[in-house]
Formats: structure tokens, sequence, C-alpha cells
């Protein structure tokens, strides 16, 4: 239950005490069966006087006010600010819980440490915004706000942990910089000079600089201590809810954004949490220790961490070890996923991972072809998908480990892909074999054209903006592969037969039918003049003339130009 606390003025109090005790009368008196609507105040009016109370109407009005909703009592608490300090200023709203306020106290430090500092951070932007329209009182009010919010979490800090000196030096100066922007911003209240207010602007706004970077700055630092404190529990513990505790508070701040994963990367969590991967005795931490790793390893210091560890000889033992339990290596899957990611920069660290490739693709391949839903398989098959990118000898292991048949067979389980996003990692692998010769008798065996012809009519089933972006992959690498794979005349012959032809001429000339996506539109008419070179006469003259003539950029031109036809 949410209590919201007001204090309002004097005019409130009479306008709401005035309110209530219209409620109270209506509500104590019967009216009649049929009342027009509208007719209950003149009712009102004429019965009240003389109206004698039946019920305890103090019970009725507090049974049937829960059930109420007063416009102008509404109106009040809306014009309140809402504050989630329990020290708010005179006239702001207070949000406590229905459990009571000792819940906020007992919170764990990190959580309140980042809730603070996120209210800091809002006040410092509205004084940024502030300043620049040169709104005077709101800016003093907001400084005052931040300060007192600055302080207090100084001191709710200090007296929860021993503060480090280094951190000290920070805390001081950044008080000292609140104060002086109170001040400043003071004495801008009380003048209408122009030019002393310009000058004030840029002042206060140098101030603010500071004082917006000196916090972060004590932030990080306060941040990296209680991270330290996480790590010295997992290390030093020997208590599985001690260490499961200290890695789930990890997994939540590595969710805040990658400056907080940097700085977990550089205290050692990485380090810490492979140690824990090592020993059997921790197994049923495996998988939440790997999913934590894969968070960390959003950032380039994550990464390096792993490396320095021999992480990736880790993730092999766990992949291939056949006692270590789905979930364990599903998070393995998930770490081998995230470093392999197309995205990073920096490739030091694959020189490790190719001397365990082998072992790492086939632990992969057997996980997709096992795995009991679609989450299983989507970081699975994310892994394989990012690995075929930067190795070809990643694809030619996986056909030697019949690779197309599982993966195609998986495409007709529901249990495993049910998304376009699982599907996307399909079609990927796929495109990435289909520049080896003997992919494309296999794809023929498994029936694999149709299947990328049914994944050529990929659609969102919701406005999800990333939904639908996965469905425009999944249709750009589908036409990628089969144009690839039609080089061998058999695969072009079957691709017509399948009528693959009128699919792709659609997708050109209809931009609904591909999202809008220029990327679809340039695979899709490179597929065409693929078949239509082995099969001219599966073309007709006038789609011919439009889409295979001309250059390939003027049919693009043409057709991204296209206005759909609804004759």
């Amino acid at each position: 239950m949410l209590i919201l606390v007001a204090r309002p003025d004097k005019h409130t109090v009479k306008s709401i005490s005035y309110t209530f005790a219209l409620v109270f009368l209506v509500l104590a008196m019967p009216l009649k069966k049929k009342t027009q609507p509208g007719a209950w105040l003149d009712h009102l009016v004429e019965r009240a006087p003389i109206y004698s109370l039946q019920v305890d109407s103090v019970q009725r009005w507090m049974e049937d006010l829960r059930h109420m909703t007063e416009v102008e009592c509404m109106c009040v608490l809306q014009a309140k600010p809402i504050g989630v300090e329990e020290d708010g200023q005179q006239g702001e709203l207070i949000v406590t819980s229905g459990v009571g306020a000792g819940d906020h106290v007992a919170r764990n430090n990190l959580q309140t440490l980042l809730r603070r500092a996120l209210v800091v951070s809002t006040e410092l932007g509205k004084m940024f915004q502030r300043l620049e329209k040169g709104r005077w009182q709101r800016v003093h009010s907001t400084a005052v706000r931040a300060n007192c919010h600055v302080r207090s979490l100084v001191h709710e800090y200090g007296a929860a942990r021993s503060t480090p000196p280094e951190m000290q030096k920070y805390e001081k100066s950044l008080l000292e910089k609140c104060m002086e922007l109170t001040n400043i911003t003071e004495r801008c209240l009380h003048t209408d000079d122009e030019f002393f207010l310009k000058s004030m602007r840029e002042a206060i706004h140098e101030i603010l600089t500071d004082v917006s970077d000196s916090f972060s700055n004590m932030i990080d630092m306060a941040l990296a201590n209680e991270i330290r404190l996480l790590i010295k529990q997992i290390d030093s513990s020997d208590s599985v809810h001690t260490i499961g505790s200290a890695i789930s508070n990890l997994l939540s701040l590595t969710q805040d954004g990658p400056q907080l994963c940097s700085i977990i990367a550089k205290e050692g969590a990485v380090v810490a949490l492979f140690k824990i991967c090592r020993q059997d005795r921790f197994r049923e931490l495996y998988a939440h220790a790997l999913r934590t790793v894969a968070s960390i390893c959003c950032v380039e210091e994550g990464i390096n961490q792993l490396d320095k560890v021999d992480g990736i000889l880790c993730l092999a033992d766990i992949l291939t070890d056949e006692s270590s339990v789905e979930a364990a290596r599903a998070e393995a899957a998930a770490v081998v996923a995230q470093i392999t990611s197309p995205h990073h920069t920096s490739t030091q660290h694959l020189a490790s991972f190719l001397e365990s490739m082998h072992d790492i693709v086939t632990a992969l391949i057997k996980l997709c072809e096992s795995a009991s839903c679609g989450e299983v398989f989507l970081l699975a098959s994310a892994a394989l998908a990012n690995i075929t990118f930067f190795d070809s000898m990643a694809c030619e292991i996986l056909l030697q480990l019949n690779a197309i048949h599982i993966l195609l067979q998986a495409c007709r389980d529901r249990q495993r892909v049910d998304t376009p996003y699982s599907k996307d990692q399909v079609v990927t692998i796929l495109a990435n074999l289909s520049v080896l010769e003997q992919c494309a008798s296999e794809v023929l065996q498994d029936q694999g054209i149709e299947r990328l012809l049914l994944l050529l009519g990929e659609k969102p089933s919701s406005g999800s903006p990333s939904e639908g972006a996965a469905c425009e992959r999944v249709q750009q690498k589908a036409a990628v592969t089969l144009a690839r794979l039609s080089r061998e005349p058999d695969v072009a012959q079957t691709a017509i037969q399948l009528k693959a032809v009128p699919r792709l001429i659609e997708l050109c000339r209809s931009p609904t039918e591909r999202n809008n996506s220029d990327s679809v539109l340039v695979a899709c008419l490179a597929a065409l003049r693929r078949l239509a070179a082995g099969c001219p006469d599966s073309i007709e003259a006038a789609d011919h003339q439009q889409l295979i003539k001309p250059r390939l950029v003027d049919s693009f031109l043409l057709c991204s130009n296209m206005e759909e036809s609804f004759v």
C-alpha cells in the first residue's frame, strides 16, 4: 500500500475539509431509487438540514472512501512535487511504504547509493536547464535541494561505511562547491541587472560543471568501494548463500550501463567469478556467475580480464562437461557470444579462443540440438553465428558436424526456434556456411530452400522496433544465402520451381513487404540477378527490363522510390 502524506497550506486544508464534509453527508444519506443525473446535489440541499443519521456514518465513509476519487483532492495532490527523500522541502509530497520507513534504512548500501546518486544527478540536470532559461528562483531552489541531497548522501554513506581517505577529499571539495553554488544563486534573486546576471550565469555554469564532475568522481569511488566489498565476499566466503547474494548484487549493477561494468571489471570481478566457476563445490552458482561475466564483458576491460585468467579454457571445460547442467552451459554460451561479438574493436583475446575453437563449436552445436527451450537455443546459436564471422575454419567444422541438418531441423521445432531473433542467428550461420561449395548439396538434401523462402516471408508479430529490425535481418540474410547458393544450377532450378522469383520481385516492388528496408532490397535484387543469370526464362520481360537489365544501382533507385500500388 502506498501512503501519500501531503503538507498543504491553510487554504488547501479548508478546501479539503469542505470536500470531505460534503462526501460525509452524501454517503450518510439514502437517495431515491430513481434519481436523475445531476439531481443528487439538489436532494442533498433539501434534505441535509433535517436529516437524522441512522447508521455509523464515519464507519460507512471509511469503508467507501477507498473506492472514491475526489477531483478537488486529486488536483491538490497533483499540484505538489513528489520527493523521494524523507527530509523533503516544505510543501513536498513524501512517499513512504505501507510497511514502514524501516525498510528503506535496511536496504542494500549499493541500491541506496545509486538511488541517492540518481536524485542528485536529476537535480543537477534540472539546474542546467533552468540556468539556460534564466529562471533564477527555480535555479536557487534547485541548488538548495541539490545541496541538501549531497549532504544527506555523504552523511548516510559515512554512517554506513568507513569512507576511504581519497574519497574524503572529494567529499570536502564537493560540499564546499555545493555551498558556494547555493550562495551565488541566492545573490541572483535580489537584482534585475541584466549585465550582472549574465556574468553570474557564466560563473554558475562553471561551478555547476565542477560540482557535476566532482560528484561523478565521488560516486565512482564509492561504487568502487562497495564493489570491492562484494568481490571480497566472493573471494573469502565459503557460504553458497553469501556468494550467491554478492553475485546477484554485481549482476544488478551491470544492468545500470557500461560505465558501472567498467568499474566492476577494473576491481577484479571477472577474476573472482571465474575462481568460483573452477570449484566443483560451487557448481550450483556456475550459471549465475557466468551470466554476470557475460554482462561485464560488454566492455573491453571485462574481456581483457577474462583473457588474463584463461577464462576461455574454463568456458570450454564447462561447455564440454556432460555433467554440467544445461543452464550453466547456456550461460557459458552467452559469454562466448559476448566476447566474439563483431562490435568489439579489440581482437587480442581471440588468439587464445582459436586454440579451443573446435571443442567450443562442437559443444555449441550439440547444445543447439538438445536445447530444451528457445532461450538456450538462442544463446548457443548466437555464439555460433559470431564465431562463423571471424574464422572460416569454424564453418568447415560446422559442416563436418552436420550443422545444417541440425539447424534446419531446429527451425521446424517451435519449442526451440520461436522468435525472429533465433531465426536471425540460424540464417546468419547458413549465410556464412553458404560460401563453402559443399554447403549447397546439404541444404538441398534437408529442404533448406523451402526454409529460406519461408524466412523471406518473416514478419513481426508486434509493433516492437527491435522485432521489426530482426525480421529485416532475417529477410536480408535469407536473400543473401539464396543468392550465394544459386551459383549451383541445381539450387537455382529448385528455387525457381518453388516460386522464389515472384517472392523476390514482391519484396523489391513492395516497400511494406520488406518494412521499407534498403538492405533487404539490395539482397533481393542480387538474388534475382543470380537466378536470372542461370534461368533467364524464369523472369517476365517487364520485370527483366526494370530489375535485371539496368545497373544494380539504377534498379535500386527505381524500387526504393516506387509508390506501392493498391489497384
